[in-house]
């Protein structure tokens, strides 16, 4: 789920340059030959399984595949939450929840987002020269929230099923359903609607339109770039799509990803046919499936959770077993990155924000603590192990939202809340790493 930061409203531009009509791309500034551009992509509720490179039982993602055999892939790489919200706020600040304030979802309803105090990673590339800009789900062009918290003329597939925007004076929400009917679904680009009710089934053309637009127009003023795509795909409800390239037989999802696959093929080719050599690219998601959601959800691969789904729990989104925070994650950048390496190295979405400023020659905002680190010897093949420790925060599945309910050590993983039931017989060490850093997080912000 994505949410509309307060922040944007509030500073307008100073978040981030994606007010591309409108920004002037002729400014004078750093070339882009001496600093690199940055193409983040991140997939909405996509298993680990869903990578066809990650698990062979997968077939569509073509795509994402050869850029895993031109780059590198990471197989033990986690979310910074388990759901949409806070995964997404932890990306943009290199901080977990219980430090950036960002512990739950937001929703339609939601007065405030982002703290106004928190430094954006498209705040501090801006000071170092470079344009920025977001296409997805979480402002400048795309949805304002999670695509199913508004109706839509075509509403696509979901569990529950959900109906059209409603014509005349009927009643405006089914909240036995828990169907958004009272306000239609919003399309914005800069501070305007384009289109409302958005129609589902062109919104991936669109993305990838605005995306190769952005990147050819950055390109050509020789700017430096940070292009944040937050695609909608693979969150319900799933789109309705009548591609005629895309392959028969496949199922709901399957199109689904096909078609998501797709539209980072097309992004990935001009970045390719543009600015290949000084663009590094990093595709990832922000969570794992939402299991609830049956045949319309993802593949955690092998990560089943054989004990959590034996006491009737999922194993996936809103949890801290591995199927709701490990992901896939690809980096390319031809000539820097590797070709067709698969890293385990312990890695995190919270190092996408200290490792693009490293890369960018910027500097990390001062008296703020971060809890990702820069993994360019990582990406760059020069080294291996990332995360000695690494913790997972409570994402809605049971206790208090942001609380770090679970933690990786090494190739050791502790909990201290599984499926609402506290375990009983941690160790002194593991228990009192888990208080000791609740503790210091509210402590030291």
């Amino acid at each position: 789920m994505g949410w509309l930061f307060l922040k944007v409203l509030l500073a307008g531009v100073s978040f981030s340059g994606f007010l591309y009509p409108l920004v002037d791309f002729c400014i004078s500034g750093k070339t882009r030959g001496q600093k690199p551009n940055f193409v983040i992509i991140l997939a909405d509720d996509m298993g680990w399984g869903d990578l066809g490179a990650n698990w062979a039982e997968t077939k569509d993602t073509a795509n994402l595949d050869k850029m895993a055999s031109e780059g590198m892939r990471f197989v033990d790489f986690h979310a910074a939450a388990s759901t949409c919200s806070p995964s997404r706020a932890s990306l943009l600040t290199g901080r977990l929840g219980l430090r950036n304030g960002v512990t739950r979802n937001f929703a339609v309803t939601s007065v405030g987002g982002l703290p106004l105090n928190e430094t954006t990673l498209a705040e501090v590339l801006q000071q170092a020269g470079y344009v920025t800009g977001i296409i997805g789900f979480d402002y400048y062009f795309g949805i304002p929230y999670s695509h199913d918290m508004g109706c839509t003329d075509t509403p696509g597939y979901n569990h529950p099923p959900c109906p059209a925007c409603p014509q005349g004076d009927g009643p405006s929400r089914n909240l036995q359903r828990d169907c958004y009917t009272d306000v239609a679904l919003p399309l914005y680009e800069n501070l305007n609607i384009v289109e409302q009710p958005v129609n589902l089934s062109s919104l991936a053309q669109k993305y990838a339109e605005k995306a190769t637009q952005f990147i050819q127009r950055a390109s050509t003023s020789g700017r430096p770039f940070l292009l944040y795509v937050a695609l909608a795909h693979m969150h319900v409800p799933l789109p309705v799509t009548q591609l005629p390239a895309a392959p028969r037989g496949r199922s709901l999802y399957g199109a689904g990803l096909w078609e998501m696959d797709s539209l980072v093929g097309q992004i990935k080719d001009k970045v390719d046919h543009t600015v290949k050599e000084n663009t590094f690219l990093w595709f990832t998601g922000d969570n794992g499936p939402w299991a609830q959601k049956c045949e319309l959800a993802g593949s955690v691969g092998p990560f089943t959770g054989f004990w959590q789904t034996r006491q009737g729990g999922s194993p996936a989104k809103q949890t801290t077993w591995e199927g709701g925070h490990r992901v896939p994650a690809l980096a390319y950048w031809p000539g820097r990155v590797p070709v067709n390496v698969t890293s385990t190295a312990l890695l995190s979405v919270l190092d996408i924000f200290p490792t693009v400023v490293a890369l960018a020659q910027a500097s990390l905002p001062q008296g703020r603590r971060f809890d990702g680190v820069d993994v360019s010897e990582v990406l760059f093949g020069r080294s291996q192990p990332g995360h000695r420790v690494l913790f997972h925060p409570n994402s809605g599945a049971a206790g208090e939202f942001g609380a770090l309910q679970t933690v990786r050590l090494e190739r050791y993983k502790a909990f201290y809340i599984t499926a609402g039931k506290e375990v009983p017989a941690l160790n002194s060490r593991t228990n009192g790493i888990i208080s000791g850093i609740q503790r210091k997080s509210h402590d030291s912000k």
